[in-house]
């Protein structure tokens, strides 16, 4: 198993190495400076979007807005925000949060352009339902089909054996394990009959799960945060100098830590980072393309805000408490590592079972929004005949996640990620004049039309 784990971090490191790196962070500074830096002075119109009444109740498509962005976070805040940034800073150092800044940053407008593409080029599949995503834009939009079914195929590998599956069941079983002390092998059954429930009624049962899972868990998650954080404030401006330093100076060891290289944390950072928010993965466009909606660009906007709460806060939030509370440094890993920082920095007793019940549900609802993005990828390439298989074999990989090593899971789910990104940033490059026509368009009648 260890030679097979050697193996896999060896490929992990090709896949994850400067050329993915610079793609990842040059496509978003590249539609960051052609789109204007849409992430910040479009934030509050987003925002207001997201939070406002919706008034396209009749528009095209099979959930709200908000739904589909429920169904995106559902995906994205999950063990990405507990155990990816534990994971991350444990390997490559405070540092490796800064870099998660970065890429979240420009991945804003990553997630921007990539979720206006898939409402622009999306289509209705054999059973009435709305099919989009980087597979629909870059064979209608490039004309490129190899690439579209390239990414399909990543797209059901990570969906497999990537976010979708092992990382999250490996996860809440351990962590209710460590926690309540059930046995892995109950969790495993209980999570896979409610898998199964759900995902038979599709995206409008997700999606209703997601939506009200999802924004409840979150709001709990940042309040236990920002506990720890205020009643520990003398601890932050130290903080925060730490990841800033550490994010170009190598980290030497400490306690359990076992130091890290400014490339291990660039590395870290960056992939943890996708990991979490998914910004330019090509997954959240799936489930903005289901949305009821009559702008491509006004669900661009929506869907940005998914990275800004994923990382810019959330993850931020986990990060702080490790490295505030000094649980970095201990020997522990993953979930682990951040009960710990949350037993220690939380006033109250407990700490450990707020990060254990955030985990379960969070992790739970990425299942659900990966089977989803599976089932997508499934349909574009063997229509919805295939869709059934498909679930089947998802329903019975969530059951074996539980039982596989931890490092196995994240090297292989890192890989597969990696692999799924490239054709997308492609596709996203390539259509980037359509990206800046739409936008310039939607903002030039939003213009107009405000001075009437």
């Amino acid at each position: 198993m260890d030679t097979m784990i050697e193996i896999f971090k060896r490929i992990d490191s090709v896949v994850w190495g400067p050329p993915l790196l610079i793609l990842l962070v040059g496509t978003g500074l590249y539609l960051t400076i052609r789109l204007g830096i849409i992430q910040v002075f479009k934030l509050p119109l987003a925002l207001k979007y997201l939070f406002g009444k919706d008034k396209n109740n009749k528009a095209d498509g099979d959930v709200s807005s908000f739904a589909a962005l429920c169904t995106a976070l559902a995906a994205t805040i999950g063990t990405g925000n507990i155990v990816g940034v534990a994971t991350a800073i444990k390997a490559g150092g405070p540092g490796a949060l800064f870099w998660m800044w970065i890429a979240a940053f420009f991945g804003m407008a990553t997630k921007y352009a990539e979720s206006l593409l898939a409402v622009k080029y999306r289509v209705v599949d054999e059973n009435g339902q709305m099919s989009g995503g980087p597979m629909y834009y870059i064979e209608k939009g490039l004309g490129n089909k190899f690439l579209a079914k390239l990414f399909a195929i990543f797209g059901i590998g990570v969906a497999f054996f990537g976010i979708g599956t092992f990382t999250q069941i490996n996860s809440i079983t351990t962590a209710v394990k460590i926690t309540f002390n059930v046995p892995i092998e109950v969790t495993a059954v209980v999570l896979t009959l409610l898998v199964t429930f759900v995902t038979i009624g599709g995206i409008k049962s997700i999606s209703g799960v997601c939506e009200f899972i999802v924004p409840v868990m979150a709001v709990l998650y940042i309040i236990a945060s920002l506990t720890i954080i205020i009643f520990n404030i003398n601890l932050v401006p130290s903080a925060v100098s730490l990841i800033i330093n550490s994010a170009f100076t190598p980290m030497a060891a400490a306690g359990g830590f076992l130091g890290a290289t400014v490339m291990k944390a660039i590395q870290n950072g960056i992939s943890r980072g996708v990991f979490s928010n998914e910004s330019g993965l090509g997954s959240a466009p799936i489930a903005a393309a289901a949305a009821k909606t009559d702008s491509c660009v006004k669900q661009g906007l929506i869907s940005m805000t998914g990275t800004f709460f994923d990382t810019i806060i959330i993850c931020t939030m986990t990060g702080i408490s490790l490295v505030m509370t000094g649980a970095f440094k201990s020997e522990f890993a993953g979930a682990e590592m951040t009960n710990l920082a949350f037993k220690q920095g939380l006033p109250i007793a407990g700490g450990e079972f707020i990060v254990t019940i955030g985990l379960i549900f969070f992790a739970f609802t990425t299942i659900l929004g990966w089977n989803y993005y599976g089932e997508r990828c499934t349909e574009y390439l063997f229509g919805v005949k295939g869709i059934v298989p498909y679930k089947l074999i998802f329903i019975g990989l969530v059951g074996v996640g539980a039982f596989l090593k931890l490092d196995l899971i994240w090297v292989i789910a890192d890989i597969v990620n990696g692999l799924m990104a490239i054709p997308n940033l492609i596709g996203i490059i390539g259509l980037s004049g359509v990206i800046s026509f739409e936008t310039k368009q939607y903002f030039r009648a939003l213009k107009e039309e405000k001075y009437r």
